[in-house]
């Protein structure tokens, strides 16, 4: 029989017991994430996504490296996008595919060893070769599409705290209060904009009343952002009134030569 071939059953009968002896190596004592987990359906999901990676892995033997990547992409995508793996800090997930490397570096020893003096010397150190470069490569591309993932969540995440953050609520007919709270940077400054012309425009809004009392520092970024939304608004067909300043805020505004003569300004939402 191929070497390949036999070594890929050697290995194909052992994979449960890979996983097996896995688990019960495994530190159980991280502070956090998937390993430590003691709920018996993440123990449960843990151990078949081990024993998935297992049988995946063992093609490598049997495939050309093109055809093994391309066939190891559903469970790398699987792995990245988990919640329990996303929660586990990257350090812990690295040092189990160490751990599982290990694993077949001493099943080839092993298989070597049963069959002493049917197989090249030199096969041996081909096969660990082999199996240490698709392991970086496995891990490297884990890792990316692990990052991928928690960006585009972390993206998501923050484009709701900016909604939630920057709502335009329908308070009349056609009118409607956008109170500002926090620190603006440009990133928050541009969705304001963006989400306040987008829902001033959905819900026909003629008069708006953006609410300065919650927005803690005051300088020409921040102020020009706000013209610039007041300006917008008003190419829209929106009128735009101004509420909330806070003394130390006009005071800051004063002292950085800021001007609010064309804003239409009043101090609180019970004077509007």
């Amino acid at each position: 029989m191929d070497a390949n071939k036999e070594l890929h059953e050697f290995l194909l009968e052992k994979t449960w017991d890979l996983t097996e002896e896995w688990y019960a190596s495994l530190d159980k004592s991280d502070p956090a994430g998937v390993y430590s987990s003691t709920d018996p359906e993440v123990i449960k999901a843990v151990k078949q996504q081990n024993y998935e990676f297992h049988i995946h892995f063992c093609d490598l033997f049997i495939k050309d490296e093109s055809s093994f990547i391309e066939n190891f992409e559903s469970w790398i995508l699987e792995i990245a996008q988990d919640d329990q793996h996303l929660g586990t800090p990257i350090h812990f997930i690295l040092r189990e595919f160490f751990r599982t490397q290990e694993q077949y570096l001493d099943l080839l020893q092993q298989f070597f060893s049963l069959h002493k003096g049917k197989y090249p010397e030199d096969a041996i150190s081909s096969w660990e070769r082999k199996v240490i470069k698709i392991f970086s490569k496995v891990m490297i591309w884990f890792v990316q599409e692990n990052h991928n993932y928690s960006m585009k969540r972390l993206e998501s995440q923050q484009r709701m705290i900016n909604e939630l953050s920057s709502p335009v609520i329908p308070i009349g007919s056609r009118t409607a209060l956008l109170p500002l709270v926090g620190d603006i940077d440009t990133a928050r400054a541009k969705f304001i904009l963006e989400n306040t012309l987008e829902q001033c425009a959905e819900k026909l809004i003629k008069l708006l009343y953006i609410d300065l009392s919650g927005v803690v520092i005051m300088d020409t970024m921040v102020a020009q952002q706000i013209f610039q939304l007041i300006e917008a608004l008003r190419l829209i067909g929106v009128k735009s009134i101004l509420s909330g300043i806070r003394p130390e805020i006009a005071q800051t505004a004063i002292q950085l030569g800021l001007d609010f003569n064309n804003a239409n300004i009043k101090r609180n939402l019970e004077l509007v």
